[in-house]
């Protein structure tokens, strides 16, 4: 077994470690799914539990994330949110055999919104293994000033409760409590503390509870794909290469709840033929995520 290294130089970091199998199997259980079959490779998001960088404690921030490295945040005090991504899934990625990483910054750009200003950072990522690519990646991060006011309670009237929209033929639901947050937490080594510490959500980052990982909203959009035939490791049967592009498009908390569902989208110009929608929302029916799987186009991420 080989031991995980790290090189980071500015802006580029390398890691290259084995893929152990316990990760996909724990990652199976936290889904209540049959573990995936390892010679076709991981199902598609699946990596992200796989060559995580490990920064010393001393190097964390008081949010939780790691204040030095890739990505850092661009100022102390700044609030991290996850705004989405695209996957390019090009070759199977095997658990059992090392793979190497190479994550770099792709874009940084200050804008102002509505909540205020805004810092975008896109992280771009490439994994090989066995000497070619398997995965190329972008993800895009948002900082956002410190909260200045207090969130209100997640308790509402009974009467103002959303009623709540059953799973369709075409979603699945997946019940969201602090242990499978915080067991995510675990395994994608995301020390953020919004995720599991309802003190520090509701007293300093204002939130009205414990937020759900957006790239957990963006796992069971692919895996709706995935449980309804409609997507395929890129190892399985000679699966062709596919690209998944996916936006967070309003915060979910805990109490929430989380539904995922996928659908085939026979006529969409820019993806071509068989591109598949995909989305999450809470209980009530309101979309916190959207994406969109297809045929790699090959134009990069």
């Amino acid at each position: 077994m080989s031991t995980p290294n790290e090189d980071t130089v500015s802006d580029e970091s390398v890691r290259t470690e084995l893929l152990a199998p316990g990760q996909a199997q724990a990652l199976a259980g936290l889904l209540d799914v049959p573990t995936p079959d390892p010679t076709e490779g991981l199902p598609l998001t699946w990596h992200w539990i796989y060559l995580l960088e490990h920064p010393a404690s001393a190097d964390l921030g008081p949010d939780g994330h790691a204040v030095v490295g890739i990505p850092a945040p661009p100022e102390a005090g700044r609030r991290r949110m996850w705004a989405g991504g695209s996957i390019r899934s090009l070759a199977p990625l095997r658990p059992g055999r090392e793979a190497t990483r190479t994550t770099r910054v792709h874009s940084l750009q200050d804008k102002h919104g509505r909540t205020g200003r805004l810092t975008f950072l896109g992280v771009e990522h490439t994994i090989e293994q066995d000497g070619r690519v398997a995965v190329q990646e972008r993800h895009d991060i948002v900082y956002r000033d410190a909260a200045t006011t207090t969130a209100p309670t997640a308790e509402e009237p009974a009467a103002q409760q959303p009623e709540n929209v059953p799973p369709g033929p075409d979603e699945r639901e997946l019940r969201i409590t602090p242990p499978l947050l915080f067991r995510y937490s675990a395994l994608t080594y995301n020390a953020h503390r919004i995720h599991y510490d309802r003190d520090y959500a509701r007293d300093v980052e204002g939130y009205p509870g414990l937020v759900t990982h957006g790239p957990l909203q963006a796992l069971l959009m692919a895996e709706a794909a995935r449980a309804a035939g409609l997507v395929r490791p890129v190892g399985a049967d000679d699966a062709p290469p596919v690209r998944f592009d996916y936006r967070l498009v309003s915060p979910l908390f805990d109490h929430q709840g989380l539904v995922a569902g996928a659908r085939t989208e026979t006529d969409d110009p820019a993806r071509g033929h068989g591109s598949v929608v995909t989305w999450a929302r809470d209980r009530s029916g309101r979309r916190t995520a959207t994406g969109v799987i297809g045929p790699d186009p090959g134009d990069g991420v």
